[in-house]
Order: C-alpha cells, then sequence, then structure tokens
C-alpha cells in the first residue's frame, strides 16, 4: 500500500517539509511538472527514485503562465491533481509541490527572468515566442527554492527543455545534474504526452505517423542526412501531415553538416499538428558510416 507525499503549496510549507525529509549527504531529486501525470512522467519519478537513492525526492505541479504564448489557453491546460498525487504516492515521491502562480510570481510577471538565448528561437521557439524564457525562469526558481543536487527531464521535449535547462545549470553554475529519461511511448510508437488526450480517434491513428517517421530516419542514418529526411518526410506525407519542422541537429541541437561522412551520433527533431493538436517528437540516431 502506497502513501501520498507530503503537500507543500507555499514556500515555506516546502522549506518544512524538506527538512523533515533531508538528511545530511543525501542527494535531493527534483522532478518539474506541470501536471496532467501520466506513465511517461512516472518514468521520470522511478529514475529520480533510483537516482536519489535514500534521498528526498521533490515533485512540483505547476501550471506556468509564463511559458504560455500569446493566444495559449493556459486556463485550457489538463489538471488531474488528485490522481497526480496518487502516481507520485505509487513511485515513492517524498515531497509535492503545488504552488499557485502568486506564490511563485509574488509580483506578477517578473522583471529580472532567465535569457534562453539564440537558441530559443529555432524548432520549438519559432513559433512559441517566450516560452522558453518563461520555462528557465520557472526552472531556475524551482532549483533555488529546492536546492536540488539533480533535476529529472524527459527526452520527449529534448527540443528544446531538456537541452536548454542542461545549458543553463552549466552557464550559471547551479551545480544541478540534470538527467534525461528516454521517452515512453504507447504499443504503438505514439510518444506519451498530456495532449494526445485532445485527439479523436481518426487522430491518434494518424499520429503514429509521427513516431514511424523518426523510425524511418533511423534507420536511413546511415546513408546520410538527405536520406534520413526523406525517409521520414515518406512517412509523415502518407498520412497528408505537414509538419512544422523536420530536422536533424547534433545532439546540442547545433546544425550538422549534411554531407558528414559519419558515424556521428545526432537526433532527428519533428514538430506537427495533427488536427488541432501540437505533437512533438524525437529520436537519437547514427549519421553516415555505411558501408
Amino acid at each position: 500500500m502506497t502513501s501520498r507525499p507530503l503537500l507543500a503549496s507555499t514556500r515555506e510549507e516546502l522549506s518544512a517539509a524538506l527538512a523533515r525529509r533531508r538528511r545530511a549527504a543525501e542527494p535531493v531529486a527534483l522532478v518539474p511538472t506541470m501536471g496532467a501525470l501520466h506513465e511517461g512522467h512516472a518514468a521520470l519519478l522511478r529514475a529520480a527514485r533510483q537516482a536519489a537513492g535514500p534521498g528526498p525526492v521533490v515533485t512540483s505541479i505547476f501550471v506556468n503562465p509564463l511559458q504560455f504564448a500569446p493566444g495559449e489557453d493556459v486556463d485550457r491546460y489538463p489538471r488531474t491533481f488528485e490522481t497526480d498525487l496518487d502516481l507520485c504516492g505509487r513511485e515513492g515521491v517524498d515531497v509535492v509541490f503545488a504552488p499557485t502562480a502568486t506564490e511563485v510570481y509574488p509580483d506578477g510577471e517578473p522583471l529580472v527572468t532567465v535569457e534562453p538565448g539564440p537558441l530559443a528561437a529555432e524548432l520549438e521557439g519559432a513559433s512559441r515566442p517566450g516560452h522558453f524564457r518563461g520555462v528557465l525562469t520557472v526552472v531556475a526558481k524551482l532549483f533555488g527554492l529546492t536546492r536540488p543536487d539533480l533535476a529529472v527531464f524527459g527526452e520527449k521535449d529534448y527540443q528544446q527543455q531538456l537541452v536548454l535547462v542542461r545549458r543553463m545549470s552549466r552557464d550559471l553554475c547551479l551545480g544541478v545534474e540534470v538527467l534525461g529519461v528516454p521517452t515512453v511511448r504507447e504499443a504503438d510508437g505514439l510518444a506519451l504526452s498530456s495532449r494526445n488526450r485532445y485527439l479523436g480517434p481518426d487522430e491518434r491513428r494518424r499520429a503514429t505517423a509521427l513516431s514511424r517517421a523518426l523510425g524511418a530516419a533511423r534507420e536511413s542514418g546511415p546513408a546520410g542526412v538527405a536520406a534520413a529526411l526523406t525517409s521520414a518526410a515518406a512517412e509523415l506525407e502518407a498520412e497528408q501531415i505537414e509538419p512544422d519542422y523536420l530536422e536533424i541537429r547534433l545532439p546540442d541541437l547545433s546544425a550538422v553538416d549534411a554531407t558528414i561522412a559519419g558515424p556521428v551520433e545526432a537526433r532527428v527533431l519533428v514538430a506537427a499538428r495533427v488536427g488541432t493538436t501540437r505533437l512533438i517528437d524525437n529520436l537519437p540516431l547514427t549519421l553516415g558510416g555505411a558501408g
């Protein structure tokens, strides 16, 4: 039988909860989320539990208004708080921090934010201006409030959340090790996402083309960038899906030389709308080295 974690909704409650759980020399692990937890989040919590050992695992559940672009409805984001707490208890979370927006931003929109740099204007950032400034700002605040030794994020958000959070921790000397956990998928390959609930039955079927496209790119990777992208595009075209982007980048999301001989490790990245729902996905692949 699992027990629910300690619940904190204010900074003072979080500090008290951590004081009860924290012991000297034991690492603190943080898993930031916006709630609506599913098995993909459960994988992050298990990874945090394993990495922290006997140390405390903290999960934040906070729908961050600062990362929603104009026209994106923060109130539409799904909220399943009671079932979220059950999942956290099942996965051994010690403390859940579930603050209000006023608690996180007591003076309203902050005057000082974290500038994510030029990468934030590419890929996801190209269609969501200001999004990653909001992401990094709230993550920096959560790091300051919980003082974790490590933080766990999903590779589903490789473009660009995972990469930018790692860069922020390194560039700003925050001392937080940022771990990435491979994407959890449905049996048909669709990446688990809170947004999947918005897909109708036919849209749900068509959405699997994204993971098939990535798989096709990985299979063709040894033949080079052009072959990998051509194979991926064919899978999307078969379902009449027009991608917002379909790209191959190096692991730090810098550009890859299209004429590379390889073998070189890289990442294939896709974003597309299926119906009205925008989905993202990615996979690692090896470029070049064929023959």
